[in-house]
């Protein structure tokens, strides 16, 4: 454990500590303490300094822990090789570093060094704030039988929202949660495996509690925060968001391991922010316009282009089409 996360564990009570006291806690210098305070605050924490009285969190701080996400995950009788890291390179990598894959095997982590989106963006999250998590999952046949498997996963997102409590997300086709039209949430999936199987996948979840100020200056596109829409910091429990995370991600896993992708499509069309809208869709044959029509049984964006001709695109970036 590092000095800055365990000094979020002695902060996160809400009182008072001199950083005296904190260092000889933690058996480190008073300078030492200095340097980790200024880098929680630099990475968006809000700690208050009151001289004479030492250092307190602005708002409260709950560090993700294996007992509560157990408790809520043995209620729903399901069963999770679960992990939680301080710091990781990437989820996704540190599960597919892993010998041997299961099923079902969970990593969370406070923050990630190189954390990964589509199409070879960085994921940014503000450090102690945010899910960042991985699942992976063993399936017999081969990756050609996976399509579709990111659109389910977006439907069990959605569905742990509206069970925490957020109403009004949705999705963007492929991989986003949308509310308010603006990126709440993204997945990225990994497959490792042969044409006949077996194929391991390991999925990978960013969903934004809140974000710092100096850390969204570096996206490139609308995002909402969890924490913007919730009545107080304290609603935002992530202890609890994350269990159910991975109780509707383990059942979609189960469920389209069974039936694949078809029993979620009509939910994933419904829940679609741009069904119907006009779009513009970035992709390597180069800019479509036209309107969103659905998507078939593999997942894939049907669009009836401006000249009428239906098309479908697997991969693709979509935007709104600006009004003319």
């Amino acid at each position: 454990m590092t000095t800055r996360h365990a000094l979020l564990r002695f902060l996160s009570d809400g009182a008072f500590h001199s950083g005296t006291v904190l260092g000889e806690r933690l058996g480190v210098s008073r300078a030492a303490v200095n340097k980790a305070i200024q880098s929680l605050v630099e990475s968006g924490t809000d700690i208050h300094r009151v001289s004479g009285r030492g250092y307190r969190l602005g708002e409260p701080f709950v560090p993700l822990a294996e007992t509560p996400i157990r408790a809520l995950l043995k209620q729903r009788q399901v069963q999770a090789d679960l992990e939680i890291l301080e710091e990781v390179d990437s989820t996704n990598q540190h599960l597919l570093r892993a010998a041997e894959p299961h099923y079902g095997r969970v990593c969370l982590a406070e923050t990630q060094s190189a954390g990964r989106g589509r199409r070879g963006r960085g994921w940014v999250a503000t450090p102690y704030h945010n899910i960042l998590m991985s699942m992976d999952w063993r399936f017999e046949t081969g990756p050609a039988s996976l399509a579709g498997l990111s659109l389910a996963a977006g439907v069990a997102v959605v569905r742990a929202l509206e069970e925490f409590g957020v109403p009004g997300a949705g999705l963007k086709w492929p991989n986003d949660i949308l509310r308010d039209n603006a990126k709440l949430a993204g997945l990225l999936i990994d497959v490792r495996g042969e044409a006949g199987g077996p194929s391991l996948v390991v999925l990978g979840l960013g969903l934004n509690v809140y974000l710092a100020p100096a850390d969204a200056v570096h996206i490139d596109q609308p995002w909402a925060a969890l924490r913007d829409s919730m009545s107080s910091p304290a609603a935002v429990d992530r202890n609890r968001l994350a269990a159910l995370l991975i109780v509707h991600l383990h059942q979609m896993f189960r469920v389209f391991e069974r039936d694949g992708f078809a029993v979620f499509r009509a939910e994933w069309e419904r829940r679609h922010f741009y069904a119907g809208k006009t779009v513009r869709l970035q992709s390597g044959q180069g800019d479509v316009f036209g309107t969103v029509e659905g998507i078939d049984m593999q997942g894939g964006l049907c669009v009836r282009a401006d000249g009428g001709e239906i098309r479908t695109f697997h991969s693709g970036d979509v935007s709104l089409r600006a009004a003319h």
